[in-house]
């Protein structure tokens, strides 16, 4: 109900952030992981690693680009939801559409006359925008998971440019990513009121998965 009131939100939400740091490990690990380091030379390292950053680097504009579509597509929403609870003439109608327009759970927690309330209060709001449109804090949101995406590749190749031998570096990229994966998952784990202990070791082990499957599939 607040597409036309210009409220703002935090510019990434946690559970985003974590998934742009691990759509951004897979994209660097499919590369790393795909380096063989019996037959590779200072060539096949510096073509895997301008493949990797160049790879995050457009997957980070494009996951923005899709950022911003999303965050346009939602306000739209809100917005078409708010016109509706406006125009409707028959408080109980009315009523209704608000209900429909918030979360179930809350939602549930309401009033019938408590949700009429909120239908009068809505007619008294200023006439809202013609069209969605996008805030501040979205195209800094925008930005944030560009960064988040292009950045997370980093810690892995880091040793591939400071080390001359291939197979410790390679090892320490791994360790690197695990400890990342790890992290991730940590941190979801205690988002979504999980262990999170378990969540970072299962995190790890579907990262493996998708990099895995991913390889195989030519990504």
């Amino acid at each position: 109900m607040s597409a036309g009131t210009g409220a703002s939100r935090r510019v990434l939400d946690p559970i985003e952030r974590v998934s742009e740091v691990l759509f951004g490990l897979i994209m660097v690990l499919t590369f790393t992981g795909s380096l063989s380091v019996a037959d590779a030379g200072r060539t096949e390292v510096r073509t895997m690693l301008l493949g990797a950053l160049g790879c995050n680097l457009a997957w980070g504009i494009i996951d923005g680009v899709f950022y911003l579509m999303g965050s346009l597509a939602e306000t739209g929403r809100r917005l078409l939801a708010l016109r509706g609870v406006r125009a409707a003439s028959d408080p109980k109608e009315g009523a209704r559409l608000v209900a429909e327009s918030l979360p179930p759970v809350v939602a549930s927690l309401l009033k019938p006359e408590e949700l009429e309330a909120l239908h009068g209060r809505a007619k008294a709001l200023p006439e809202p925008p013609a069209r969605a449109g996008l805030r501040k804090d979205e195209w800094l949101g925008a930005v944030g998971v560009f960064l988040l995406v292009f950045l997370t590749t980093f810690p892995v190749v880091i040793p591939f440019l400071f080390m001359k031998d291939l197979l410790v570096a390679l090892r320490i990229s791994n360790a690197i990513a695990i400890v990342m994966l790890f992290g991730a998952g940590y941190a979801f784990g205690k988002m979504t009121g999980r262990r999170p202990v378990g969540a970072g070791l299962a995190m790890v082990v579907v990262g493996g998965v998708l990099v895995s499957v991913t390889i195989a599939l030519g990504g």
